[in-house]
C-alpha cells in the first residue's frame, strides 16, 4: 500500500507546477490565440509575407509601398480630376505616336497623294506630342512611349495591305482616329485643372480640324469613299473655353 504521506506530496507538487505551465503558455507569442499585425509570428499569420508592401514587418509596422504602386494610385493629395488629366496625357500621346507610326508606313507604301498626307501627319503629330511632353513636365507626370494596342493592331493590318486597299484603309482610319481624339479633346478641355494642358489641347484641336480637311481632300482626289462623320461634332469656335 502506498504511504499516504507520499501520495499527498505528489498531489501538492503537481498542483504547484500547473500555474507555471499556464503562465508560460500565455507568454509564448507562437501560441497567442489572438494574433495581430504586431504579432506576425502568430499561427494565423504564418503564411503572411513579411517586409512586403502592405504587410507587417518583423517589428509589426507595415512595409512602405513601392514606387510603381504609388504611381498607379496617384500622388498623395491628388484630386480625381488631376488623376484624369494624367491619364488623358498618357492616352493622347499614345494616340499621337500611333498616328506617326501609321503615317511612316504610309510614306513607304501609299500613293503619292497619300504619302504627302502622311508626311504632314508625321510632322504635326510629332509637334503635338512635343507640346504635350512639355505640359507633362509642368504637371509632374509622364507621357506614353509607345502606341496603344488598337493602333498596333491597325499597323499590323496595314502592313499586310498594298495599293488601293492600303490607301483606303489608311485614309479611312486616320479620319476615324482624328474624330476620336477630337471627342476626347472637347471633353477634357472643359474639365482640365491645368491651364497649360487646356492651352495645349486648344492648339492641338485646331490642328486636328485642319487635318480632317486634308483627309477629305486626299480621299476625294484618290476616289476613296469615306464614312460619314459622327453626328454633333462641334465646330472649333463653339467649344472655345
Amino acid at each position: 500500500m502506498i504511504d499516504r504521506g507520499i501520495l499527498k506530496f505528489v498531489v501538492v507538487a503537481g498542483l504547484a507546477a500547473t500555474p507555471v505551465f499556464s503562465m508560460g503558455q500565455r507568454n509564448d507569442p507562437t501560441l497567442n490565440p489572438n494574433p495581430s499585425p504586431m504579432n506576425p509570428q502568430a499561427p494565423q499569420n504564418a503564411n503572411v509575407p513579411l517586409n512586403q508592401p502592405g504587410y507587417p514587418t518583423q517589428t509589426g509596422s507595415q512595409a512602405p509601398m513601392s514606387t510603381s504602386m504609388r504611381d498607379s494610385l496617384g500622388a498623395p493629395g491628388q484630386t480625381g480630376q488631376q488623376m484624369m488629366d494624367r491619364q488623358f496625357v498618357m492616352t493622347i500621346t499614345a494616340s499621337n505616336i500611333g498616328d506617326v507610326k501609321l503615317s511612316e508606313l504610309a510614306v513607304q507604301k501609299g500613293s503619292p497623294a497619300v504619302q504627302d498626307l502622311a508626311k504632314k501627319m508625321i510632322e504635326d503629330h510629332q509637334n503635338i506630342n512635343k507640346g504635350f511632353g512639355d505640359v507633362a513636365d509642368s504637371m509632374g507626370t509622364r507621357v506614353s512611349r509607345k502606341m496603344g494596342r488598337e493602333q498596333q493592331a491597325e499597323y499590323d493590318k496595314l502592313n499586310h495591305l498594298s495599293g488601293k486597299d492600303f490607301d483606303t484603309e489608311y485614309v479611312t482610319y486616320m479620319q476615324q482616329a482624328h474624330f476620336n481624339d477630337l471627342r476626347s479633346f472637347y471633353r477634357e478641355v472643359t474639365a482640365a485643372e491645368s491651364e497649360d494642358l487646356r492651352q495645349q489641347i486648344l492648339e492641338a484641336r485646331k490642328t486636328l480640324h485642319d487635318h480632317l480637311g486634308l483627309i477629305r481632300d486626299t480621299a476625294k482626289n484618290e476616289n476613296i469613299t469615306l464614312p460619314p462623320p459622327p453626328r454633333r461634332t462641334p465646330a472649333p469656335e463653339a467649344a472655345t473655353r
